[in-house]
């Protein structure tokens, strides 16, 4: 999640160092307030420059890489050799090579570059916001719920959170890890290849671009591992369901127009919808089939006083946390406003940390049934609560554009 710098209102974790409403909608970097709720911890606040549009490629089975007619195209209009791009070129984070409009996400598959090691070592981006930065007159605000502990998900994750998984991707400040899930997509019934997560976990906002290598692993760690466990396991222990690269992305404008890593500018638009492909190519099933479960997206959700509780969950990787297992926390939601112009946001009290950022709140839709009804943005960086965007007409623009997208595909 992130703070008022970013820290943990839509942290992104990366280990090691502490860490749109329309076609057009890009991905909202979520500024987190003095909150560290689930920051990601993104990009150069000096690199500025165009957002990145992702493409999605396979081997070749000869050890090639294979890229769709128009995701070459989309390359070579940026200048970018695939090639080059394979062995490293995606490293360079120059402000001027940095894609940043909606309409420029691109992340080719690079096989087997997200290996055991790569994803237990990816840090929270730290994205937290001072207190300071809240103003309570403005819109309504509830008073600070009391802190939440999370609780551990029991092993295997895949019978009691099936839709949860692990959102990796690189900053210019290196390997990073945010929470994210696996949502219903109503072009494709039963067959779903779209993950919900938050904005800052795919775009760095007002002050860069879109992020690189940007995979989702459902239920990560599936078996509850050790430390000690993990760094003997192999990939298909780590990542049971497989590695799903994000072919599309798509967040608000206002994410990307005024997300920031500080101040919580953009925490109302902080969401954003990515359509996945598995990395060894097709296999005939989709995501939500692979997984078995996927969770409906209520863009109506009833308001505060009508809601009895609402669960958090995601992979917490800033202390006391380590990201390599899943938790959940429980509460009644109150209101949180930032600034009187934006939506007010949901509140729960809640101890996780960075790496949680972008995982999914679930609650009573409007039908009475388990919906997604938000994703974790902020918290402050002294870890008891966390914010999420109240999802509206901004959020189902985004959605359905990605939709649309890969109708009947």
């Amino acid at each position: 999640m992130r703070s008022i710098r970013p820290s943990f209102s839509t942290r992104g974790t990366r280990r090691g160092r502490r860490g749109t409403s329309s076609a057009a909608a890009a991905v909202a970097l979520v500024s987190a307030l003095a909150l560290t709720a689930t920051a990601c911890e993104d990009g150069d606040p000096e690199a500025g420059g165009d957002a990145s549009a992702s493409a999605s490629a396979v081997d070749d089975g000869n050890g090639g890489i294979r890229i769709p007619d128009h995701i070459k195209d989309k390359l070579k209009e940026h200048g970018i050799d695939v090639d080059d791009w394979k062995n490293g070129a995606w490293k360079d984070w120059n402000k001027d090579d940095w894609l940043r409009e909606a309409q420029d996400f691109v992340n080719p598959i690079i096989e087997g570059l997200w290996d055991p090691d790569r994803m237990r070592d990816a840090e929270e981006p730290d994205q937290e916001v001072d207190e300071n930065d809240i103003s309570g007159d403005q819109g309504v605000t509830d008073p600070e719920p009391a802190p939440v502990e999370a609780v551990a998900v029991p092993a295997k994750y895949h019978d009691n959170a099936a839709t949860a998984g692990k959102l990796l991707f690189d900053s210019p400040k290196g390997s990073m890890v945010c929470s994210a899930t696996v949502v219903k997509d109503p072009a494709n019934p039963g067959k779903s290849n779209m993950v919900w997560t938050a904005g800052h976990c795919v775009h760095a906002g007002k002050s860069g671009g879109w992020y690189r290598n940007i995979a989702f692993v459902p239920s990560y760690n599936d078996a509850d591992m050790s430390a000690e466990e993990l760094q003997k396991a192999t990939k298909e222990e780590i990542a049971p369901y497989g590695v799903w690269w994000g072919d599309w992305a798509q967040t608000s404008d206002q994410w990307i127009e005024q997300g920031g890593a500080t101040g919580g500018d953009g925490a109302s638009y902080d969401f954003a919808v990515i359509h996945v492909t598995p990395e060894k190519g097709s296999a005939g099933k989709s995501l939500e089939e692979t997984v078995g479960a996927a969770l409906p997206v209520d863009f109506d959700a009833p308001a505060v006083p009508e809601i009895e509780s609402m669960k958090a969950i995601g992979y917490p990787a800033a202390p006391p946390y380590d990201g390599q297992k899943l938790y959940e926390c429980q509460d009644k939601p109150g209101r949180l406003s930032i600034n009187a112009s934006d939506p007010t946001m949901y509140r729960i009290g809640c101890t996780m940390t960075g790496g949680s950022s972008g995982g999914g709140w679930v609650a009573a839709g409007s039908d009475g049934k388990p919906a997604l009804v938000s994703n974790t943005s902020i918290g402050p960086v002294t870890a008891g609560w966390l914010a999420g965007p109240r999802l509206g007409e901004e959020a189902k623009g985004v959605f359905d554009a990605v939709s649309g997208k890969f109708a009947d595909q």
